[in-house]
């Protein structure tokens, strides 16, 4: 075996080494990184994004659901996606492309407020953030701003709160929603 063979071999064992134990496993309270390829492209756009992988372990998948990530590689949650999407029937021909953030914590989460507000614009996102808490974080309404109907979009759905109601300042809220402080009507509503 000449000196070439020998260290070509060791170079070889090292980058197996470094890509088998260089890859951190998925972490609860961590975020996730996940993009697809091989869809259409409107659910590409639903599709790519962070996610929060959830103390219990879990994150929140399109179309299935929650599905167990932490003690994952990432490789390894890219093949379980695949496969679930595949097996399910959702997707014919998926490509999964996972990557775990090096962070302790989640990556920055936002809620969007707008309308009657002093600030809009995105607010932080903190695990167990309220409607309420939300709108004193963009400044509380001005003094046009209505909080009989305060709307909350999620997924696509439309909800409107009276947070005058100690009941609905408590909803909690999720990553990405949309809070909207409407104008008060001519009967200050």
């Amino acid at each position: 075996m000449n000196f070439k063979t020998l260290i070509l071999g060791s170079l070889a064992s090292l980058l197996l080494a470094i890509s088998v134990f260089g890859q951190t496993q998925i972490k609860p309270g961590r975020a996730i990184t996940i993009t697809i390829l091989g869809v259409p492209t409107e659910e590409k756009t639903r599709f790519d994004g962070t996610y929060p992988v959830s103390e219990s372990g879990m994150i929140n998948m399109p179309h299935i659901g929650t599905i167990k990530a932490a003690g994952l590689q990432a490789d390894a949650l890219s093949r379980v996606l695949q496969d679930t999407y595949k097996n399910r029937e959702i997707y014919t021909n998926p490509t999964i492309q996972v990557l775990s953030s090096t962070a302790d914590t989640l990556d920055k989460q936002v809620v969007h407020v707008g309308g009657q507000v002093r600030r809009t614009g995105p607010a932080e996102y903190t695990q167990g953030l309220t409607l309420y808490q939300a709108i004193q974080a963009a400044g509380g309404p001005t003094e046009f701003g209505s909080m009989y109907r305060v709307k909350l979009f999620r997924n696509k759905t439309q909800h409107s709160y009276d947070l005058t109601d100690a009941k609905n300042m408590a909803i909690v809220l999720e990553p990405n929603d949309t809070i909207e402080v409407p104008q008060k009507n001519w009967y200050n509503h």
